[in-house]
């Protein structure tokens, strides 16, 4: 039975982490809808990379844009989401249409959103967040 209850636990951890993980994306929404530049700060890796429709930038752009609202987001319906634990890396998937502004322009899209999570001591970095838009929004 041992081998039994440390798969179970295992899977439980597993579950909890996609859930931690899921939980954050969700709140990185908000902190992004409301340009809180302070917790977007702690939350993106030094490294991070973002891909947009208009191109791609690192941690220091992407602030930089938020911040200036370059680009506001203003609202992101999540339709579906999934996310996969591949050891202290987390690759999620949301597909959700986006509100936001845009150059002065408020736009609507449907997009997946590729966000890779990578584990530091006891906290979660998003290191990658790249947007597909979508040809159908279903």
């Amino acid at each position: 039975m041992p081998f039994v209850n440390a798969q179970k636990e295992r899977i439980m951890t597993t579950a909890n982490l996609e859930h931690e993980v899921i939980s954050l994306s969700a709140e990185k929404w908000r902190w992004m809808s409301e340009r809180n530049i302070t917790t977007l700060d702690a939350l993106f890796h030094e490294k991070s990379v973002f891909v947009h429709m208009g191109g791609s930038w690192g941690k220091e752009k992407e602030l930089d844009i938020i911040k200036s609202g370059g680009i506001h987001y203003k609202k992101a319906d999540i339709h579906e989401v999934s996310v996969n634990i591949i050891d202290t890396t987390a690759i999620l998937l949301n597909r959700i249409t986006l509100l936001a502004v845009v150059g002065g322009n408020e736009v609507t899209n449907p997009f997946m959103v590729t966000e890779v999570y990578v584990q530091q001591e006891t906290s979660w970095k998003l290191a990658s967040l790249a947007f597909t838009r979508l040809l159908t929004p279903n």
